[in-house]
C-alpha cells in the first residue's frame, strides 16, 4: 500500500503576494500531459473589509500565457465582510482531465486588499509512485 505524497505529486507554484487590491498573479505553467487532475490551493493570509480574493484556472495548447484563457467554472472566490475575516482560509480549483495540455492558476484580488500566502498544486499522474518535484526539498514518511 502506498501513501498519500507516493501517489499525489506535490508542487509550490506560486510565490507569497503582497496585499493588493487590483492583484493579477498567475501561477507557474503545469503540464498535464502525464497527469489526470491538478488541485490548485491558494492562502489567503491578509484581508481587508470588502476585498474580494479569487483563484481561477486558465488553459492552452501550448506553454505561453499570451493566449491562457479561463476554463469555464474554474473559479474559486470569496468576500472578506470585515478586516482579516478570510484570513488563514484556502481557495481550492480542481480541474479533471482538462481539455487543453497546460494551466496556470491566477489569484485576483478587487475592491480591497487581499495577501495571498504559497500557492500549491497537488497533481494526480497517470502512473504512480510519483517522482519528486524539484520545488519539494524533503519528504519523510512514516507508518505508525
Amino acid at each position: 500500500m502506498h501513501t498519500i505524497s507516493e501517489n499525489i505529486e506535490i508542487r509550490e507554484v506560486g510565490a507569497p503576494v503582497a496585499a493588493g487590491s487590483a492583484t493579477d498573479d498567475n501561477s507557474d505553467r503545469i503540464d498535464m500531459q502525464n497527469y489526470e487532475s491538478v488541485v490548485f490551493i491558494a492562502s489567503i493570509t491578509d484581508s481587508a473589509a470588502d476585498g474580494t480574493a479569487s483563484l481561477t484556472i486558465e488553459s492552452d495548447v501550448e506553454d505561453s500565457d499570451a493566449n491562457m484563457t479561463p476554463i469555464a467554472g474554474a473559479l474559486a472566490q470569496t468576500e472578506s465582510a470585515a478586516d482579516d475575516d478570510i484570513n488563514g482560509q484556502v481557495l481550492i480549483v480542481e480541474v479533471r482531465k482538462p481539455a487543453e495540455r497546460f494551466l496556470q492558476a491566477v489569484r485576483g484580488s478587487a475592491t480591497a486588499d487581499i495577501a495571498f500566502g504559497t500557492m500549491i498544486a497537488l497533481l494526480k499522474p497517470r502512473r504512480t509512485p510519483v517522482v519528486n518535484h524539484t520545488t519539494v526539498s524533503a519528504v519523510t514518511r512514516v507508518s505508525d
